[in-house]
């Protein structure tokens, strides 16, 4: 658990944290985890205006205190040409950076035939929705259609002109994928697109 000096835990066991401020000074490294401990005033806080002998604040006296900490190791000895990398290796006793977002556990699930699909920002028949946001983003745009009882969802990659992707949905899974080239004022086939 990280403290801060009197507000108690800046974070605790399994928290994720961020480093905002690497620093050295001669033997000393020193780190600012979630904004460090600023106390969130600033000077013009303190500024007053007022006629007659009667002041107020100019500020609205609304501080928001940061809830990170400092930490300072002190190697006794100068510090020359530390890395990343051999930072990292200081502070592994205290702050784990191999842990994976929820995400890149989800993508090493994943068949080495759709983690090749998604390193290559591109959708496979078969996929779920999770996986095309994951190989291509966002669509630019969606259409939805029902044919013959059953409802698609087309999502739409790309403009005119260049290359369009027609990513086709049933029941969550893509069964269909589809590239088309369309030039300037052309038109891409005869897939009705409509813009929401």
């Amino acid at each position: 658990m990280l403290s801060q000096q009197n507000g108690g835990p800046a974070a605790r066991e399994s928290d994720q944290i961020k480093i905002t401020h690497v620093g050295f000074d001669g033997s000393k490294l020193m780190l600012e985890i979630n904004g460090g401990l600023k106390s969130g005033g600033h000077w013009y806080d303190h500024v007053q205006a007022g006629v007659g002998g009667v002041g107020a604040p100019m500020g609205n006296g609304n501080r928001t205190p940061t809830s990170g900490t400092n930490i300072e190791l002190d190697f006794h000895k100068p510090l020359e040409n530390l890395t990343a990398d051999q930072i990292k290796k200081i502070l592994a006793p205290l702050m784990d950076f191999d842990k994976h977002t929820v995400t890149k556990n989800y993508a090493e699930t994943l068949s080495p035939e759709m983690k090749k699909a998604v390193a290559e920002k591109r959708a496979l028949e078969g996929m779920n929705r999770d996986e095309v946001l994951m190989a291509m983003g966002h669509p630019l745009r969606k259409y939805r259609e029902s044919k013959d009882g059953v409802d698609l969802e087309d999502w739409i990659y790309g403009e005119a002109p260049g290359k369009i992707t027609f990513v086709t949905f049933s029941n969550s899974k893509v069964v269909k994928v589809k590239e088309q080239y369309a030039g300037l004022g052309s038109e891409t086939g005869s897939q009705q697109v409509i813009v929401p």
